[in-house]
């Protein structure tokens, strides 16, 4: 990939030699540092070289009644102007060249600081637009005319304000074992931001869960990414997360599939434990019956903080534990305190963010004995 914002532009960072260069990089520190518990092939997730984030956000920047796009400088001394993002989806490229002249022929221009973009594949896209003002009537109808012109869905934010003119969301879809599955994906929301290394990440997930059946249970399970696809794997998946919006999507995901085996539940990682044990009653588990499940695997994908002492003995109760990070450094500590109860049987790195010092991993453990 040519970028000419590379050295200044703080959103990549490691762009020496090119793409394979880097990602060679990344996956030779990994492997060095997990080779106390795993010394064989890891299984990589490629991402194409350039244009591959679905989503994006950018600071706008205002100057002499002008206004341009702009990053955080790699040397953290203010920002940078840009025109163009080569990271990007062709989609949020395309839109991106028109929608500064629009929004200034509008005259919606005032006190607006950054703007967010969220595309799926076939080019269905949210502007998120963020003022430092309150959005009134008068805004609403140029932001129509906005939508009209773009084509996307636009939402206005301000200090305690959201303003939806048609809709949040775009429904993206990922093929995933010769099969598609649809996502709602909500605007502020998490969502994946690489489609293509979140198909192969979800693809060799499945990989490790094939023949062992039973029922799952799946922590952070957000808007059901993972669940769905997993949901053909087992009897029953019982999966739970803290933020409601991600529960709504989750729900609507379930739906949209087709997929009847999953029962989503709002519950923290922490207080789901809890309420397994019979240490706490929940509300929101009124109703469904706990002990017929059969649970023998599970699955998490914590936040950057990994999982910690307490869950990790949690986790060693499973027979099989397939664990997503998106921190190595937590995912060795971790490993560490799992690695006493179970054996990793395969792992893997997914480049979800190229040109950077970033990599996910994925580790398949099983109980010992």
């Amino acid at each position: 990939m040519q970028c000419e914002y590379f050295g200044l532009c703080g959103s990549c960072r490691d762009y020496a030699e090119g793409y394979k260069a880097q990602l060679e990089r990344k996956v030779s520190a990994v492997k060095d540092m997990f080779k106390p518990f795993y010394n064989r092939d890891l299984f990589i997730a490629q991402s194409p070289e350039e244009h591959y984030r679905s989503r994006a956000e950018f600071k706008i920047y205002h100057n002499n009644g002008g206004m341009s796009y702009a990053m955080s400088r790699l040397d953290r001394q203010g920002a940078v102007q840009i025109e163009r993002c080569s990271i990007v989806s062709p989609h949020i490229v395309n839109v991106m060249e028109k929608l500064l002249p629009q929004i200034t022929d509008l005259g919606i221009a005032h006190k607006l600081f950054g703007v967010d973009f969220l595309t799926s594949r076939d080019g269905e896209m949210t502007i998120s637009m963020l003022y430092h003002r309150a959005l009134d009537e008068e805004w609403r109808a140029k932001a129509l005319e906005l939508e009209k012109r773009l084509g996307v869905y636009v939402i206005g934010r301000s200090r305690k304000q959201k303003v939806i003119l048609s809709q949040d969301y775009v429904t993206e879809t990922l093929c995933i074992g010769g099969r598609d599955y649809r996502y709602v994906h909500i605007e502020n929301s998490f969502t994946q931001p690489n489609p293509k290394v979140n198909e192969q990440m979800i693809g060799w997930s499945l990989e490790q869960l094939e023949g062992i059946g039973g029922d799952l249970l799946e922590l952070y399970c957000g808007a059901g990414n993972f669940t769905i696809p997993f949901a053909s794997k087992f009897d029953r998946v019982l999966a739970t997360e803290i933020s409601k919006a991600s529960i709504y999507a989750a729900k609507q995901n379930m739906a949209l599939n087709g997929v009847e085996n999953i029962e989503f539940v709002r519950l923290s990682a922490e207080e789901f434990t809890q309420a397994l044990d019979g240490v706490r009653a929940f509300r929101r588990l009124e109703g469904l019956k706990m002990s017929q499940y059969h649970l023998k695997t599970l699955f998490v994908d914590p936040p950057r903080a990994g999982l910690g002492e307490e869950p990790c003995a949690f986790a060693s109760r499973f027979d099989h534990l397939l664990y997503i990070s998106c921190n190595p450094k937590t995912l060795l500590r971790d490993l560490e305190m799992l690695s006493q109860t179970h054996t990793v049987d395969a792992m893997a790195a997914f480049d979800q963010f190229p040109y950077t010092h970033h990599l996910e991993m994925g580790v398949k453990l099983t109980k010992k004995g």
